[in-house]
């Protein structure tokens, strides 16, 4: 389910950004990586409804670094 607009969807049409155990938080290409994930369509809509929102503070409960909402920017 995107986080972004809450809609079910297929692996392939989705992000991935994961929480790995060590508390490292980056963009899982794999989508298998270990740890807490948080899936969002691979479009402009829902990717910029994240930067702005910045949802994915309140997804993993944690402050998320600007870099990760820079590379959804730019992905």
């Amino acid at each position: 389910m995107c986080c972004a607009c809450r809609e079910h969807a297929d692996k392939s049409e989705l992000l991935r950004i994961v929480k790995a155990p060590n508390g490292e938080i980056k963009l899982d290409r794999t989508k298998q990586a270990d740890g807490r994930g948080v899936w969002l369509h691979n479009n402009e809509v829902c990717k910029s409804k994240v930067v702005k929102r910045k949802l994915l503070n309140s997804a993993f409960k944690c402050s998320v670094s600007e870099d990760i909402y820079e590379q959804l920017k730019g992905r």
